[in-house]
């Protein structure tokens, strides 16, 4: 198979570029187009080619993509160019960036310019700065010339930077790699307009009854202490924050506060309401996202924006202002957006979701065999909790009781103590005192006292980090602890690393760690490395899981811990009981593990 490198020059201006558009509908727009695009097949000469769009389509389609790779630096962006545009369609989709941000984390920088002066392999060129507001016809012979030099440069220095990623890059992530990208650049899914019209009309009109009903009380919404006390009626968990004054916890509802952004996503549309009123804002999120769901609907169909390694356990992330990994879960909202994404004609939606997986991992790399073996019996471990909290036996445990015990294993697990525990039950409209958390955090601890047993690991790889020393941390043989590189190697080979880790003295003059990221210095604690890895290596689960899935159907999307395919509706009973079956599929490094999946079906995602 042939690696076809190439990067496509396009037309911007002040008014139409990438900072102004999202990338799908920068391409889909009648003002793009194409300049030049330089070409690299295999080892050989790299070549540049112009044209119209025709022109370019026909030297394009001359290469046996069938047969070949596309590599390129955000393929996302040039991958689309070749699909959406030129209707050209590699077998495999390869990308630097993505490769980039795996080996170095998502706080290194990623760009080509970057990546070049971090292996010495050359310099980026500064031509493209020149070609502002210019089509292809306002440029000279001897500028497009230049600019055609800075793009094969650009064209070479992506093929030089992937043979050096390549070598220290676990090929099975390179599937992964290409399943991602394709979500977005061989799209499927429909969007029903008519739907997302009607859903707009009816988040408006709640909407603006809703902010009426605040801007007549503009000192409730203004005032900390007031607003506060709305979200809480709201059964809203208030986002908290450490003063840099005085140390102190106060309300995090600045609007560059990392929870209160997230409240503007809340599937609630009252609560999203408020936070939009009080940071002055026309639009809720819910009538935003549905703007643009439509937008895209009277453009073709979705691509599905996915970031891969978007986050340092790993995980996917939304891309391109379309995150569907923050589209509620719950709520009526959230369902008709789902609804309105679709399965293509003659085609059904299968959903399967990971049960309980990082419970599962937890409990499987703590060493904690009796819930371990209660998860593979099928047993309700729920029920099992809330009988040990409250010293009954299981059949006499009411639904309260085992929401109890429900939140206590979900939500226990990384070490959280009894005021957070507090503040979560009442978020869900269950109301117990500090004693009360205080006492179920223990009775947790106690009955599974590996879990904390993990979490003491955890702080000592922590210190080792900061001393160099060795350290081994759960199950032997999932998870690799290198204190020179300051990190983890996980199950796929990939590395979770910790390079920016520092150690400090809080005011009560204890030793506290922390590491750097682009959202400021994140505090690391034995239950806070536990909950990275574990969701680190759940991740790793479900890609295999995903690669297996597409070997027989096309993967669309995937939220959180669930994948989404579609299959021919002649096959719908046969491939719901295959996607099950891959994603109880127990890779052979996880000897033990007890997975299990829940699965819907349906002609739309909300109908799953």
């Amino acid at each position: 198979m042939n690696t076809v490198t190439i990067d496509f020059e396009t037309y911007y201006s002040k008014e139409f570029s990438l900072t102004k558009v999202t990338t799908e509908e920068y391409i889909r727009s009648h003002n793009f187009e194409a300049i030049l695009c330089g070409i690299k097949i295999n080892n050989e000469e790299p070549y540049w080619i112009t044209g119209t769009r025709d022109e370019m389509k026909a030297e394009l389609q001359k290469i046996d993509w069938a047969n070949s790779a596309l590599l390129a630096h955000n393929t996302m962006f040039d991958g689309a160019i070749l699909s959406f545009v030129f209707d050209c369609h590699p077998k495999v989709l390869l990308d630097t960036l993505c490769m980039a941000r795996a080996i170095h984390g998502v706080n290194a920088g990623g760009s080509l310019k970057a990546l070049a002066e971090r292996y010495n392999i050359g310099v980026k060129g500064t031509e493209v700065g020149n070609a502002l507001g210019k089509h292809r016809n306002d440029f000279s012979d001897a500028e497009l010339q230049r600019y055609a030099e800075y793009c094969v440069n650009d064209v070479v220095l992506t093929y030089d930077l992937f043979q050096i990623l390549n070598a220290q890059f676990p090929q099975a992530e390179l599937r992964v790699i290409d399943l991602t990208l394709k979500m977005f650049t061989e799209p499927v899914l429909e969007l029903d307009p008519l739907m997302l019209e009607q859903h707009l009309y009816t988040v408006v009109t709640k909407k603006e009854k809703l902010l009426k009903a605040a801007a007549e009380d503009k000192e409730t919404l203004m005032s900390n202490e007031k607003f506060a006390d709305l979200l809480r009626r709201l059964k809203v968990e208030i986002p908290m924050k450490k003063s840099p004054a005085t140390g102190k916890l106060t309300y995090a509802f600045a609007k560059t506060d990392e929870g209160f952004k997230e409240l503007q996503e809340h599937p609630d549309l009252r609560v999203q309401t408020l936070v939009a009123a009080r940071l002055g804002n026309k639009s809720t999120l819910e009538e935003s996202r549905t703007n643009r769901f439509m937008s895209i609907a009277n453009r073709g169909l979705m691509p599905v924006p996915l970031r891969y390694y978007a986050a340092h356990t790993g995980r996917w992330g939304g891309d391109d202002k379309v995150n569907l990994q923050n589209l509620p879960s719950r709520g009526q909202h959230a369902n008709m957006l789902k609804k309105a994404i679709k399965a293509p004609e003659g085609y059904i939606m299968i959903d399967c979701d990971s049960s309980q997986i990082e419970a599962r991992v937890l409990a499987w790399l703590a060493g904690q065999d009796d819930l371990v073996e209660a998860f593979a019996k099928g047993e309700d471990v729920y029920k099992i909790m809330a009988s040990s909290i409250y010293s009954k036996p299981m059949e006499e445990i009411t639904k309260e009781e085992r929401f109890v015990g429900k939140s206590t294993i979900l939500g226990s697990g990384y070490g959280m103590g009894p005021n957070k525990f507090e503040a979560q039950l009442k978020t869900f409209g269950t109301d117990i005192d500090l004693s009360e958390a205080k006492r179920i955090i223990n009775v947790y601890r106690t009955t599974y006292s590996n879990i904390p047993a993990l979490w003491k690991q955890a702080q000592t790889c922590i210190e080792a980090m900061i001393t160099n020393s060795a350290c081994n941390l759960g199950r032997e043989g999932v998870i690799k602890f290198d204190p020179r590189m300051k990190g983890f190697q996980l199950p796929n080979g990939l590395w979770q690393k910790y390079d920016t880790i520092k150690q400090s003295v809080n005011l009560e003059g204890y030793p506290e760690f922390s590491y750097k990221t682009r959202k400021g210095q994140i505090k690391l604690y034995g239950g806070k490395l536990v909950e990275n890895l574990c969701q680190a290596v759940a991740r790793c689960i479900i890609a295999d899981q995903m690669v297996k899935i597409s070997k027989k159907y096309k993967v669309v999307l995937t939220v959180h811990d669930a994948v989404g395919c579609i299959a021919p509706i002649a096959e719908a009973e046969e491939a719901q009981k295959f996607v099950e079956e891959c994603m109880r599929w127990v890779p052979p490094w996880a000897t033990g593990l007890p997975l299990d999946c829940e699965s819907g079906i349906g002609e739309s995602y909300g109908d799953c």
